[in-house]
């Protein structure tokens, strides 16, 4: 009986463990277009994989930088990111593609006057 009473513990630790990290993480329609985030915040998990992956900052760097975090948000938001990769890889893509598209059409005037474009709107000296 020991042993049965044992499994049972494990079982409730796990079972406990997964309620924990769908409390650390959202998803709100009305919420940053229902992006995944860190709950009571507006710190996406996307934001959370660019820091730690892309630009190399351990879990411990993202919580000093952003003190409303606790560590076991940051790997939450880790967690999360590894089950769903592919979905969270493909809205960040989809995202750079609607700024290269916006930026095509909206071309930035100060770029032109940095270098060096005239443009009928620009002030004379």
């Amino acid at each position: 009986m020991a042993t049965n009473g044992r499994r049972l513990d494990i079982l409730f630790e796990k079972d406990a463990m997964a309620i924990s990290v769908k409390e650390h993480i959202t998803s709100t329609p009305d919420i940053l277009g229902g992006k995944p985030c860190i709950a009571g915040t507006r710190i996406r998990v996307q934001d959370i994989y660019v820091w730690h992956e892309l630009q190399g900052h351990s879990p411990d760097e993202i919580v000093q930088g952003y003190p409303q975090l606790m560590l076991a948000d940051v790997y939450a938001a880790l967690a999360y990111l590894w089950d769903h990769r592919e979905a969270i890889l493909a809205e960040i893509h989809q995202g750079d593609q609607i700024v290269e598209q916006l930026k095509l059409k909206f071309p930035s005037k100060l770029r032109d006057k940095l270098m060096g474009g005239n443009d009928a709107n620009s002030i004379s000296s």
